[in-house]
């Protein structure tokens, strides 16, 4: 068999013991009698594949009890609008760290919902570095401090998340380098990535957020 190994920025090549394991599966997944795209979403089978992936995911990550693990869909740019709306009040602001197109992008749908501060950027650079702590010009009272952690079109990566001031939750979009290295989550407000990149085929958006954050979204 002559497997083409896809090197760009995504989709993530899948390993071939769980291609076959899938094809195994197809027909009959695991004595179910159908399909695994037969399910229904509320059956013992698929309770046992969801729980599952949570689990892994939360040995992998080391995710501490006190996040909760959200499996979506709209990919990671519906996050873009998620976060600030759930999150930037009317009368405030958050802080973003622009270092290429993601960024920009998520800048670009959070200023649909308030006011936003690129409080660092280097686009005059033409986006060939990520900004240093003492470069960034941060709000107190900014409602979240936003970076994406891999810019792939401009191939800059941050080798450690800036740091926010005290009482401002770090939100990153980890789409393309999650799950490539370890991190600390408890550093994090939200984590949130599209699967495909480095975890599994699309379709999926993977959200963890801390449970103090959850039920604090802003009235629209």
């Amino acid at each position: 068999m002559n497997r083409t190994h896809n090197f760009n920025a995504g989709p993530a090549v899948l390993p071939l013991s769980v291609l076959e394991q899938a094809q195994g599966e197809l027909l009959n997944y695991r004595g179910s009698g159908m399909s695994v795209m037969e399910l229904s979403h509320r059956s013992a089978h698929f309770e046992g594949i969801i729980q599952q992936a949570e689990a892994d995911l939360r040995t992998l990550l080391g995710i501490p009890d006190n996040y909760t693990v959200l499996f979506l869909q709209g990919g990671a740019t519906l996050q873009f609008a998620m976060l600030a709306r759930n999150f930037i009040p009317n009368e405030g602001s958050a802080d973003y760290v622009l270092t290429g197109s993601w960024a920009k992008a998520a800048i670009k749908e959070a200023e649909k919902r308030g006011r936003v501060r690129a409080v660092g950027s280097t686009e005059t650079d033409n986006f060939n570095h990520v900004p240093s702590q003492s470069g960034l010009d941060l709000d107190p009272k900014a409602a979240f401090l936003h970076f994406t952690s891999n810019e792939t079109i401009h191939g800059v990566e941050f080798p450690t998340e800036p740091e926010p001031l005290a009482g401002v939750p770090l939100i990153c979009d980890m789409s393309s380098n999650i799950l490539s290295k370890p991190i600390d989550v408890s550093k994090y407000g939200v984590i949130y990535a599209g699967a495909q990149k480095n975890i599994g085929p699309a379709g999926l958006t993977i959200v963890i957020i801390r449970d103090d954050l959850i039920g604090k979204g802003v009235p629209t």
